[in-house]
């Protein structure tokens, strides 16, 4: 090679070192961060899966089209279907870690399913967002640092809500406890004695029923019994719509206040038509009269699912807000953290100043201390009026 080619040559390898490193940061800036969600999307719980699904799909829409975080990239949502099995829950958390490399993971509509998840997330570094499981412990799961935060209803809060209702609403003196056995309903087991203990009261009777019980009457002969004259229900849908059915066997008629698991499926058509009966909390309607954020939210479904008509037809809607809220302060912890590292963005979940929410303002809705973003002031009273989840008291 003469001099001057080898001139040329060295100039020409320079100048394409020098073009990969002014690419390097742009191609860097277009890579996608990827958010991931572990849910049901199959089952009796699906509609609840979906409506998470299409909170975060929204929210996502949403940031992409303002430009996106960290200089430009783009959101895309990775879902997996956990089918309400803790172990395939961890098995799709896993992939979704180590595979897909997600910035932060959601998740969790049954308590079991993400109290199985959370181990993994804190011994990763990774965050894990909640928009419905309501289990105490998943949140104060005794971990520091502590990766998991929650934008949903929290049981030991839930359950002081649901003795407040029950006497203001029905005048009960002597609620019995029918709860699903497994974690959630041990969760709320703790925070409904809690609750009647520190107003000096204790449970008529707690009786406990298998997710695949047909038939819980013997459960609730002992709680009439024992002169109940409210139940507590803790149940996802299917359990939930075996309880009304139970009670219709029976000809009780006793009022049900209820945690938010009958609004996660079809639990009007398992449950008949007394499933009207069964008072229960959530964190958001869409019936009442809506501020800026809920009427852009809405605007937003009904331009992009064409199902979606109106209020009635986004249900749960709890799934539906929870999640919406929940990625956009998971977009500002990112943003905060300036990076998609996984510690850097649990750092900026605490860096969030204020944010006007879908479900409501939130100033400093996390600290080291509180990772649960809802309080006992968030709750909605709702029944089903046909298939339509509604305030209580309303008919349309």
């Amino acid at each position: 090679m003469t001099r001057a080619l080898s001139r040329r040559f060295l100039l020409a390898s320079a100048g394409l070192v020098a073009a990969a490193f002014v690419l390097a940061p742009r191609a860097h800036a277009q890579e996608p961060i990827k958010i991931g969600l572990v849910t049901a999307l199959s089952g009796q719980s699906a509609r609840a899966g979906e409506a998470i699904t299409r909170g975060l799909t929204i929210a996502i829409d949403e940031i992409n089209a303002s430009g996106g975080l960290l200089g430009g990239r783009k959101l895309v949502l990775v879902r997996r279907d956990d089918e309400a099995n803790p172990q395939k829950g961890v098995t799709a958390a896993r992939e979704l870690v180590f595979n897909e490399k997600v910035a932060v993971l959601f998740g969790g509509l049954d308590t079991p399913v993400s109290m199985a998840i959370v181990p993994l997330m804190n011994a990763e570094k990774k965050p894990f967002v909640g928009p419905w499981a309501a289990g105490t412990p998943i949140t104060k799961n005794g971990a520091s640092p502590n990766y998991v935060f929650r934008v949903s209803a929290v049981d030991e809060i839930v359950d002081k809500a649901m003795l407040n209702y029950a006497q203001k609403t029905f005048g009960a003196k002597n609620c019995g406890m029918i709860l699903v056995n497994n974690p959630w309903g041990e969760s709320n087991e703790k925070g409904l004695s809690a609750a009647l203990a520190a107003k000096g009261l204790k449970p008529a009777g707690i009786e406990k029923f298998e997710g695949s019980d047909l038939d819980v009457v013997p459960q609730l002969t002992r709680l009439k019994s024992a002169g109940a004259d409210c139940l507590f229900l803790v149940g996802n849908v299917g359990p939930s719509a075996q309880v009304v059915k139970s009670l219709d066997r029976m000809g009780w008629k006793v009022p049900i206040v209820s945690h938010w698991g009958p609004a996660g499926g079809r639990f009007t058509e398992l449950a008949g038509p007394s499933a009207k009966n069964v008072h229960f909390v959530q964190t958001y309607s869409f019936f009442s009269k809506q501020g800026p954020v809920g009427e852009k939210v809405m605007k937003a479904l009904m331009a992009k699912y064409p199902d979606i008509k109106g209020a009635g037809d986004i249900t749960p809607a709890v799934g539906v807000a929870n999640a919406y809220d929940a990625m956009m302060l998971a977009s500002l912890a990112i943003t905060a953290a300036g990076s998609t590292d996984g510690d850097a963005i649990r750092q900026g979940f605490y860096k969030i100043g204020t944010y006007d929410g879908l479900i409501k303002k939130y100033t400093q809705p996390f600290t080291a201390t509180v990772h649960d973003a809802i309080n006992e002031n968030d709750y909605v009273w709702t029944q089903f009026i046909e298939d339509r989840i509604v305030p209580v008291g309303s008919s349309s």
